[in-house]
């Protein structure tokens, strides 16, 4: 199960169930991903709904390599997400938001 207050979010691939965290070195990697802009830009991207499939693919995988993962963006693209591109995207929002909620606030 996914613990929220760790930051963690559960995502189901090709029926096997993740949980997926941004780790400092999950988002390092991620900032070496990203094709141009920051982390704080990804966020509000995020935020004003103009997220790519880019950027919810670069954060999935930076999660499940926060949750121990070894795969890579390529291992994915066949993969069926539960929810398809809109679990997926949701998904990616979620683990965003936990990553930089302060301790007390809701996720």
């Amino acid at each position: 199960m996914a613990n929220p207050h760790a930051g963690e979010v559960a995502l189901t691939i090709d029926g096997e169930r993740h949980v997926l965290r941004l780790t400092l070195g999950a988002l390092a990697e991620l900032e070496a991903a990203m094709q141009t802009g920051s982390l704080v830009e990804l966020v509000e991207r995020f935020e004003q709904s103009g997220f790519s499939s880019r950027d919810v693919l670069s954060l999935i995988v930076a999660g499940l390599r926060g949750g121990g993962w070894q795969g890579g963006a390529e291992d994915l693209l066949a993969a069926e997400i539960e929810g398809g591109p809109v679990g997926a995207s949701r998904a990616a929002a979620e683990l965003l938001t936990r990553a930089f909620a302060l301790p007390g606030e809701d996720a």
